[in-house]
C-alpha cells in the first residue's frame, strides 16, 4: 500500500448539518418539502449535489443555489477532534489525497481555514471530474496523478457512495460507520487499523 485517499465530509470534518440546511433551504425555495436528517443521510448523503437535486427534478440553478447556501455556512464546519493528528501521522508513511464531491471553492476555503491543506499530496474535488462518487472517476484520477495503481491505495469514506466508488476503481475501502472491506467507528481508529493491515496489504 502506497497511498491513503480520504473523503472529506463525515470523515475529516463534521458538516452534515450544514449540508442538510443548504439542501433543505434550496428545496423550500423551489417549492419542495424539506427532508428529515434521517432521510437525507439514507438517500442523499455522500452523493454529488448535481445527482441529488437532479433526482428530484431540479436543475443547475438549484445546484448553484445549494452551493451558495453551503458556502454561506462554511464557517460552521469543524474538524473532528482526531483528524489533524491522524493526517499528520498517516502522511509520514503514505502518500495522501483528498477525494471529495464538494466543489473546489468550498474545499479550498475550508481547508485553508482549518489549516490542513498542506497535509495532502493531492486534492481533488467535484470540479475535477464529470461524475462524482459513486462513480470511480475521482479515485482513478487520484491514483493516476499519484503515480500508483488503485490496488496500491486504500480509500477512507463514510457512505455507500464512497464504498461503491472505491470498489469500482479497484481499491480497498475503510468505511467509517458503513460496511466496507474494513470498518471503524471514526477517524481516530484509522492509525491502529493501518498498522495492523500494512503487513498484509
Amino acid at each position: 500500500m502506497r497511498a491513503v485517499l480520504f473523503d472529506l465530509d463525515g470523515v475529516l470534518v463534521e458538516s452534515i448539518d450544514v449540508w442538510l440546511s443548504a439542501f433543505n433551504d434550496t428545496l423550500r425555495e423551489f417549492g419542495l418539502s424539506p427532508l428529515s436528517k434521517e432521510e437525507f443521510v439514507r438517500k442523499y448523503w455522500g452523493k454529488s449535489t448535481v445527482e441529488n437535486l437532479g433526482s428530484m427534478g431540479l436543475g443547475w440553478d438549484a445546484v448553484l443555489l445549494c452551493w451558495k447556501k453551503y458556502l454561506a455556512r462554511l464557517h460552521e464546519i469543524k474538524l473532528f477532534p482526531a483528524s489533524k493528528r491522524v493526517l499528520e501521522s498517516v502522511r509520514k508513511k503514505y502518500k495522501t489525497a483528498l477525494v471529495t464531491n464538494t466543489p473546489r471553492e468550498g474545499v479550498n476555503s475550508l481547508l485553508s481555514r482549518l489549516g490542513i491543506a498542506h497535509l495532502f499530496d493531492l486534492i481533488l474535488t467535484g470540479d475535477d471530474v464529470e461524475k462524482g462518487k459513486p462513480s470511480p472517476d475521482i479515485i482513478l484520477l487520484a491514483c493516476k496523478k499519484l503515480g500508483i495503481t488503485p490496488e496500491e491505495a486504500i480509500l477512507v469514506g463514510d457512505t455507500r457512495a464512497d464504498v461503491e466508488a472505491g470498489r469500482r476503481a479497484g481499491c480497498r475501502v475503510i468505511g467509517i460507520g458503513v460496511e466496507a472491506d474494513f470498518t471503524i467507528r471514526d477517524i481516530s481508529e484509522l492509525e491502529s487499523l493501518l498498522e495492523r493491515l500494512d503487513p498484509c496489504i
